[in-house]
């Protein structure tokens, strides 16, 4: 079987097909499928009903995995494997969860424009998204093009966010919401900084880095900050940036972290909608 590649555009997100991700894809296959991201950023993999053996598989041909907050909330789940994150309205019961339960309004900070796990310490790469159940409307994800934001951004905006160091914290986006945390929860989980204009190591394209959870920057006042932060997510969620993925039962979607953003849409909280995501990460022997 051999990899196929339809773009959507010319540079950002891309139908991928040809393959069965249910079986061991090899090394080959798998550098290509890398070189196709740093292409496009995003794939988009119609008809493919994995299981989670076969996700986590597809998974670890891609680095290790990323466990984000997996290891500080310690939360009970419902995977067989550690690393997965839980992207459903769906309990450890299996039932539908009610509107207001606590893991149905935290995860409504995922409809924030955001990319997976830039508050860690070391880089996120890609996250696969798989989906089981998906709701009759709504519930689509939207990605963003970084590099392409980049690029468009006014010479005077790119002179002043050039340099410049922005601190991520996991817990900022959820006090928008207007979750409260203690002191000692805000301290459990140091913040991460991050250069607001980074280097894709792959394609060699410089990206903006402004998700949700750059909630301070160096050097600057938290007001300037977080209105700096708003106009450069403003330019960079414009129409002409943006890929909107409609889901269907059997999807997989990968996304580069380091040059994305992205945020689920809203949909009907009494429709079952259950997907699943791996991340992985730079490998830390290797940084």
């Amino acid at each position: 079987m051999e990899l196929k590649i339809a773009p959507v555009t010319e540079s950002f997100a891309a139908e991928a097909s040809g393959l069965d991700l249910r079986q061991p894809i090899g090394a080959e296959t798998a550098s290509e499928i890398e070189e196709a991201m740093n292409k496009y950023a995003v794939l988009v993999w119609r008809d493919q009903p994995l299981d989670d053996d076969q996700h986590m598989a597809f998974t670890k041909w891609f680095g290790p995995l990323d466990m984000g907050l997996l290891n500080v909330t310690k939360k009970p789940n419902r995977f067989k494997h550690a690393g997965f994150v839980d992207i459903a309205n769906v309990g450890i019961d299996g039932e539908i969860m009610a509107r207001d339960h606590s893991t149905v309004t935290s995860s409504m900070a995922n409809r924030f424009w955001h990319t997976d796990s830039s508050f860690m310490q070391t880089v996120a790469i890609y996250s696969l998204l798989s989906a089981r159940v998906v709701p009759e409307t709504g519930g689509d994800t939207e990605f963003t093009d970084m590099r392409a934001a980049w690029d468009t951004l006014p010479d005077d905006l790119r002179t002043m966010v050039t340099g410049l160091v922005g601190e991520h914290h996991p817990l900022y986006s959820r006090i928008l919401l207007d979750n409260t945390y203690s002191d000692e929860q805000m301290a459990s989980i140091p913040p991460a900084h991050w250069p607001l204009v980074r280097t894709h190591p792959g394609s060699g394209r410089r990206y903006l880095f402004t998700p949700i959870h750059v909630h301070r920057i160096e050097g600057m006042s938290m007001a300037e900050a977080r209105v700096l932060v708003n106009e450069l997510i403003e330019h960079a969620t414009q129409p002409q940036f943006v890929h909107r993925h409609r889901w269907q039962a059997g999807d997989l979607v990968m996304w580069d972290n380091r040059c994305t953003l992205h945020r689920g849409r809203r949909f009907d909280y009494t429709q079952r909608r259950d997907l699943r995501r791996t991340t992985t990460m730079e490998d830390p022997a290797g940084a």
